[in-house]
């Protein structure tokens, strides 16, 4: 397999595990105990790794989502906890998650080691947020804790690469989301509000859009070669079909 063809098929294996964590009621719990909302929680334990910013620095990295969403979520959670706390609690709930879920996964071990050289090779150029994931310590050393934290930090570096890839394609994130399998209804989950532009031009660039992501995100896996990035995606497969868990398939989030 070529990296860009491990890129490809890795990608909504990556985007539906790499977020797994976030759907346990255990990590939703965690918000209750920081006094903030589960919006709050989202928005801040995804971009508090960038530290004490404003709103608008982070609705600019997360992209995706609504500024008027990003900032109830941010300064609501802010008000009463620091943003590099939050982000320091998603990612000890993700670790978690993955000691509880991933430990008992035939080999783990293995597929922690693929997905952490993949993190390591990747090229952080125009993504500040996955720049600042990857430096934050990961607290989990189980081999299942390492690869769901690997998981998140690649789960962040595709959708980093959209989101380049969308403005080169001259669309705007919302005009990504609506041109994508969840049309409105993932608009209005992102916090944009109706009306809406017409989806119907916009297809054909998104699907360029999907094209070049898997081109910025092939160095990733170039530095795994075609045997390992082969390997790479038969345990992301197999890991997938075991846990059952059915996420997001594209990086509009």
């Amino acid at each position: 397999m070529t990296p860009e063809q491990v890129a490809a098929v890795s990608k909504p294996l990556v985007l539906d595990l790499g977020e797994a964590y976030t759907r346990c009621p255990v990590t939703l719990r965690r918000a209750r105990l920081l006094g903030i909302s589960g919006w709050a929680f989202y928005v801040s334990g995804r971009a508090g790794a960038l530290g004490d910013v404003r709103a608008e620095t982070v609705a600019a990295a997360l992209g995706f989502l609504a500024p008027d969403a990003v900032a109830d979520g941010w300064d609501g959670a802010a008000r009463t906890v620091r943003p590099f706390e939050v982000a320091a609690a998603s990612l000890a709930e993700c670790c978690r998650w993955g000691a509880e879920q991933l430990d008992g996964v035939p080999r783990i071990d293995r597929l922690a080691v693929l997905l952490e050289r993949a993190v390591a090779a990747a090229d952080a150029s125009g993504m500040p947020l996955f720049a600042a994931w990857r430096a934050m310590p990961v607290p989990g050393r189980s081999a299942g804790a390492r690869a769901a934290a690997a998981l998140r930090l690649l789960r962040e570096h595709f959708t980093g690469a959209y989101l380049l890839a969308v403005r080169a394609a001259g669309m705007t994130p919302l005009e990504a989301v609506l041109a994508g399998p969840d049309g409105e209804t993932g608009a209005m989950a992102c916090g944009w509000p109706p009306p809406y532009p017409a989806v119907g031009p916009l297809v054909r660039r998104r699907l360029w859009a999907e094209a070049v992501t898997d081109r910025l995100a092939a160095p990733a896996f170039a530095a795994l070669g075609p045997v390992d990035g082969a390997d790479l995606v038969e345990l992301l497969t197999a890991t997938r079909a075991r846990l059952g868990t059915v996420g997001r398939s594209h990086p509009a989030v």
